[in-house]
């Protein structure tokens, strides 16, 4: 399955205005974060007034293909198009004011898309999703943002419902900066691959940064199998990341295909 380019003018000039270090597509790397706007999830810096707060966030407003969306398959295919090439790796947790984000330190962890790799940057939580299935969000997700050698980005989207404790979410509980500006690194690599689900089959569509600047052309892979975490492991996210999730953005003309993989 063959997607379509990046549609951005300039990749680096995205880059460079993302809200998150190391971010896209809802965030990914190069970048120095746009401290001199200030943006927010609620009042007069929240979504519906991004594009107000700076020329380089119009497409926040006036762009066709942003994220998140309610996804609805538009039609399914039988195709191995995703691979995860994830192993353990040493991670420094960062609170950026906006999510809590783990940046990799020096990591070799990739997935592979349509046979193109695409190096993983780093990952990060929102609460609730931003993305919904068929109307309905989950109380968690974590959005795994990824760079190809052409600098196109793919993310990979986990959703999390409460129900049984989630162990692998542990160590990364363990190291939650609590206050904005603060770090953690962990102490020994952790295993991320342990935080997937068995089933990897997933939503494939067209779609946009979840942050000013709202850059278009990302590629999202959503995975259709929820991952639960216990309502107690909610909690404790949801004192240091306030609610960060994005409205649902128009589907426009775009088209979700559902992927189950051979």
């Amino acid at each position: 399955m063959e997607f379509k380019k990046l549609k951005v003018a300039s990749f680096i000039t995205a880059l460079l205005s993302l809200p998150f270090a190391l971010q896209a597509a809802d965030n990914p790397s190069a970048a120095h974060e746009h401290k001199e706007i200030h943006w927010s999830y609620t009042g007069e810096t929240g979504p519906e007034h991004w594009a107000d707060l700076d020329k380089s966030f119009e497409l926040c407003r006036t762009g066709k293909e942003q994220s998140p969306i309610d996804i609805k398959s538009t039609q399914t295919i039988k195709h191995d198009g995703l691979a995860f090439e994830y192993q353990p790796a040493m991670i420094t947790f960062v609170n950026n004011g906006h999510t809590v984000q783990a940046n990799l330190n020096d990591s070799q962890n990739s997935i592979i898309l349509d046979n193109k790799p695409f190096q993983l940057l780093q990952f990060h939580l929102h609460t609730p999703s931003e993305e919904a299935i068929d109307g309905r969000h989950s109380d968690m997700v974590i959005h795994f943002v990824h760079s190809n050698e052409d600098k196109t980005l793919a993310v990979v989207g986990l959703l999390f419902d409460i129900g049984e404790e989630n162990p692998a979410l542990e160590p990364l509980l363990a190291a939650l900066p609590k206050e904005s500006g603060d770090n953690n690194t962990l102490a020994e690599p952790f295993d991320i691959k342990s935080l997937l689900p068995e089933n990897k089959d997933y939503y494939s569509f067209m779609g946009s940064l979840t942050t000013p600047p709202c850059s278009e052309g990302v590629h999202w892979q959503v995975l259709k199998q929820h991952v639960t975490l216990s309502e107690a492991q909610l909690e404790q996210i949801k004192a240091v990341v306030s609610p960060n999730a994005r409205p649902i953005q128009p589907l426009n003309d775009r088209e979700i295909i559902e992927v189950d993989q051979n």
